[in-house]
């Protein structure tokens, strides 16, 4: 999942930063948040895009330069010296959590540029030009509808070199000062950058929007365009991506570092307490976490040796994790259609029981599809979200990089996760709610967003699913996995731990494959603390729930208390407790 700024109004600017002796009341608080917002999509018009609002459908942001540094810090600071000046005492109980939720986020922004993030712009697993390129496909969230539509594109992807050739001289300027990547991840970068500079220019993936023209373009409307993609690809976007592909293939991977952690640049500790107060955030410390991660890791592995005695399995926890990786009945597939297809019977198969726990669903539409070939082999199962105004689907991407080793045992678990209840169900919902300031409605926190997916998982026996003791032990691989997360990326950011010690322990606690595995620790290596947020979520909404359960008895409703979770959006966790705390004492009404 993914997500300010000039366009304070002029009208609020002048009221709030008034000197006058006589100082006039304050605009309604809701006009700040807005301008916050209109703000957020000027610095970042990726996430307009993202949400379906195609003004700036022709910008793209160099996030990467000294400038833009400087203009989004200034507006930062604006908005929260702003936002202070409304007390608290004068605001209702969702303005006061809307305040304290944009300070926490300004504050978290602010705070970034103490780092030099910008000196490692690329990776392999979620940088800018895995995101461009799924726009250029002409498959993502990008419109290619009208003629100006292409010629938006047309814009942005112009721009896109400028970061690209932005991005080479900070790598450049990174390795002289120690911000480099580990070697076995710039190695993975490779082929994804020769793929981006295919020639000849028809082969290459950004051509496919010429591939793909709507029938009402007229032959000369084609005609120009071809033209004009033709000219910018050959001339600028694969010169430009030549140039970086063999300064990666030479320069930077000579260069590249033999640490794992983020702890092998300058200031990486600190870097690290930053990465995990973002994405978990809690003040929980690096120690806390890793022995927690060892906590659950032992309490898990209990209730898989149960699923283990009751299919009749004898030997080791290990043995039988690579006795599941390759039981044949579990990877009975022959075409990648029969992989989405099996996802769309799972949804089938719980939609009776949804009623029971939810009565607050998306309207927005939800499809299953493939993964992008260019980047399905280092590619997760993820969730895209659907436009702000519903008109394109929720997606639920899969990578079948080969069908034939694909083992299906924890699909049940995914769907759940990736789909619904989880990723499409929360963040549609909180899209969809026009109570919500514009910008909570795209707002997303790691810890609520992955913890609300990762409790999602654990509600398949109540729709109905996880009848197979197999799939079952899919879920417990699922949350083995989060729980181990836990471990090895505190291990590889905090205690010293290489790639191969991250790797070997994972091999020891779960089902996986070792392919699978590697894709994982290095995706730990390339941003730090994201791995985290999952089970502290989790483990703070299962908190709660039982917390309510327990404190309302028989007048706990199930339905009710994922309405509070959900309805208010992406939250903090001390917010989220909060609010749930406060639905408890009101009697779970």
């Amino acid at each position: 999942m993914k997500k300010l700024i000039f366009g304070l109004t002029a009208c609020i600017l002048a009221t709030i930063s008034c000197k006058n002796e006589q100082k006039p009341e304050l605009p309604p608080i809701n006009k700040l948040l807005d301008s916050y917002y209109e703000a957020s999509l000027k610095l970042n018009p990726l996430s307009a895009t993202f949400a379906g609002d195609n003004r700036y459908n022709d910008l793209l942001s160099n996030n990467l330069t000294q400038s833009f540094k400087d203009k989004a810090l200034a507006v930062f600071n604006n908005f929260k010296d702003s936002l202070n000046l409304y007390p608290d005492d004068k605001l209702t109980d969702e303005e006061k959590t809307s305040k304290a939720i944009l300070l926490w986020e300004l504050d978290q922004n602010i705070h970034s540029f103490d780092f030099k993030n910008e000196l490692m712009p690329i990776n392999q697993f979620s940088s800018l030009q895995l995101m461009m390129g799924q726009l250029g496909s002409g498959s993502g969230a990008q419109p290619f509808k009208t003629v100006q539509d292409y010629r938006n594109w047309l814009k942005r992807l112009d721009s896109f070199t400028v970061w690209i050739d932005t991005a080479q001289a900070n790598m450049k300027k990174g390795v002289g000062q120690g911000y480099v990547l580990p070697k076995t991840l710039i190695v993975k970068m490779i082929p994804q950058l020769t793929d981006f500079s295919k020639t000849p220019v028809e082969e290459n993936l950004f051509y496919s929007p010429v591939k793909n023209f709507p029938e009402s373009f007229t032959e000369a409307e084609k005609a120009e365009l071809t033209k004009e993609f033709s000219a910018l690809l050959s001339e600028k976007f694969i010169p430009v991506f030549a140039a970086l592909t063999e300064y990666v293939k030479t320069g930077y991977l000579a260069a590249g570092r033999e640490s794992s952690g983020i702890e092998g640049i300058p200031n990486g500790k600190e870097l690290y307490n930053y990465w995990i107060k973002y994405y978990t955030t809690t003040d929980l410390t690096a120690e806390e976490i890793h022995q927690l991660g060892l906590s659950e890791v032992a309490r898990i592995s209990g209730e898989m040796e149960k699923v283990m005695a009751e299919v009749g399995y004898k030997g080791s926890l290990i043995s039988f994790f690579d006795y599941v990786r390759n039981k044949k009945e579990l990877i009975p597939f022959a075409q990648a259609e029969q992989v989405i297809a099996n996802f769309n019977a799972i949804h089938e198969r719980m939609k009776p029981n949804l009623e029971k726990l939810f009565d607050l669903k998306p309207k927005t539409q939800f499809e299953v599809r493939r993964t992008e070939s260019f980047r399905e082999a280092s590619a997760s199962a993820e969730y895209n979200q659907g436009s702000l105004d519903g008109t394109r689907p929720g997606i639920f991407y899969v990578p079948i990089p080969d069908v034939k080793t694909y083992n299906y045992y924890a699909d049940e678990d995914l769907f759940l996760h990736e789909a619904i209840p989880g990723h499409h169900y929360q963040v549609s919902i909180q899209q969809e709610n026009q109570k919500l300031p514009q910008f909570r409605r795209t707002l997303w926190y790691s810890a609520y967003g992955e913890g609300w997916a990762l409790y999602a998982e654990s509600l398949g026996k109540e729709l109905g699913l996880y009848e197979n003791p197999y799939q079952y032990f899919g879920m417990l691989s699922a949350e083995m996995h989060r729980a181990i997360r836990l471990v090895v990326d505190t291990g590889l950011h905090a205690k010293g731990w290489t790639r191969d010690q991250a790797i070997q322990y994972s091999l020891e606690h779960e089902a996986e494959s070792e392919e699978s595995i590697i894709a994982e620790i290095e995706r730990y290596m390339v941003i730090p603390g994201q791995a985290l947020s999952y089970k502290i979520g989790q483990l703070k909404i299962r908190e709660l729930r039982a917390k309510a359960e327990k404190t309302l008895g028989k007048q706990f409703d199930i339905r009710k208390f994922h309405n509070q979770v959900l309805m208010s959006g992406s939250l903090p966790l001390n917010l989220l407790e909060t609010k749930i705390d406060n639905w408890i004492a009101d009697g779970g009404k």
